[in-house]
């Protein structure tokens, strides 16, 4: 039985996780966005309900395809994502395998520009593939962004670990330096004959 479809209780006993329970954020994800079209679908765009549920779709768009995308696809030092190192030869294969969330929201993105494109902005379904194009570059973004400065935060952390650990074994925090004697910066105290 997998780990992921276990749940454990406060008293250490095992219970598996039935569909339900494993996909209860998608499932109500997904609800949210049907409840957004179907109050959409009858709504005239150019009022402040209509625009709102305009904007919904597409945000609540973004909602699912993140939280159905980060449990599937792989982002190579993305915190919440799943993560795995791909040791294909080939660079541009194992970069792709590396950031598959990326290539997912950046294909798809291009896909939402070239049909955005080809439709009227201010038409009512074109005022919804503008705001899932926006969506997406938040998306993408938050994507890079976030890796960014995770790493960069987890760089730091182990830098900080590894002074601990040898300034707790009384090492030096930088084992290539030792004492050198220096010439001082004051008048020479040798003689010169």
């Amino acid at each position: 039985m997998s780990k992921n479809n276990e749940i454990t209780t406060e008293t250490g006993e095992h219970h598996e996780r039935n569909f339900i329970q494993r996909h209860t954020l998608t499932l109500v994800a997904c609800v949210i966005l049907l409840s957004w079209i179907l109050f959409y679908l009858p709504s005239d765009p150019d009022t402040h309900w209509g625009s709102f549920f305009g904007n919904a779709i597409a945000d609540w768009s973004g909602v699912v395809a993140s939280i159905i995308c980060t449990r599937i696809l792989y982002e190579r030092g993305a915190p919440g994502c799943r993560h795995r190192k791909a040791k294909d030869p080939n660079p541009v294969i194992r970069w792709i395998k590396n950031h598959t969330l990326t290539v997912f929201f950046g294909v798809t993105w291009i896909g939402w520009i070239i049909l955005f494109d080809k439709m009227n902005p201010n038409s009512k379904w074109g005022q919804v593939v503008g705001n899932v194009v926006s969506e997406w570059t938040q998306i993408l973004g938050m994507i890079w962004l976030t890796k960014l400065f995770y790493e960069e935060q987890v760089k730091k952390h182990k830098k900080l670990l590894q002074l601990q650990q040898t300034q707790a074994a009384g090492e030096s925090p930088l084992p290539h330096t030792e004492a050198h004697n220096f010439p001082t910066a004051g008048p020479s105290t040798q003689t010169g004959d």
